[in-house]
């Protein structure tokens, strides 16, 4: 962003995102603030006050392992329960394949980090369990769709 702004470069790009979202060229998932930092050629210090600023007025929303997201366009659950419930929604069996961590990172719109860190607590909790060459498949069941 060239030049000192009288008004405060985190407004400036709060202005810009909220425009964005209205004109629907974010419609969902917000850029993550590395992303930003490179778009506007500031500090994330500065990102993250313009973030705060739409944060407290409603418009957008932070989700646990996948970011900011504009508000009431996404589950707020953690990822990891989203993920999880994606065993029942599906639904996948006892031994089927669980999907790859590069679909889980586009249909949850999550890093590939809080992927793995989701995946990590599914094995950990005996739902999901990972043999070389053959990718992850479902161990057990979660508890809430073996009452049913």
């Amino acid at each position: 962003m060239p030049g000192a702004s009288p008004r405060g470069t985190y407004l400036l790009i709060a202005d810009a995102l909220r425009r964005e979202i209205k004109e629907g060229r974010i419609i969902a998932t917000l850029p993550s603030e590395a992303q930003l930092m490179r778009d506007h050629g500031v500090s994330r210090t500065t990102v993250r006050r313009a973030l705060g600023l739409l944060q407290d007025e409603g418009l957008i929303h932070s989700v646990p392992g996948a970011g900011r997201s504009v508000g009431g366009t996404s589950d707020r659950r953690p990822l990891v329960e989203r993920m999880t419930e994606l065993i029942t929604a599906t639904p996948l069996a006892v031994g089927d394949p669980y999907p790859s961590e590069a679909r889980l990172c586009e249909d949850f719109g999550a890093s590939r980090t809080a992927v793995r860190r989701a995946l990590a607590q599914m094995e950990g909790q005996g739902l999901l369990v990972t043999a070389q060459g053959k990718g992850r498949t479902v161990r057990a069941l979660p508890a809430s769709s073996q009452a049913s």
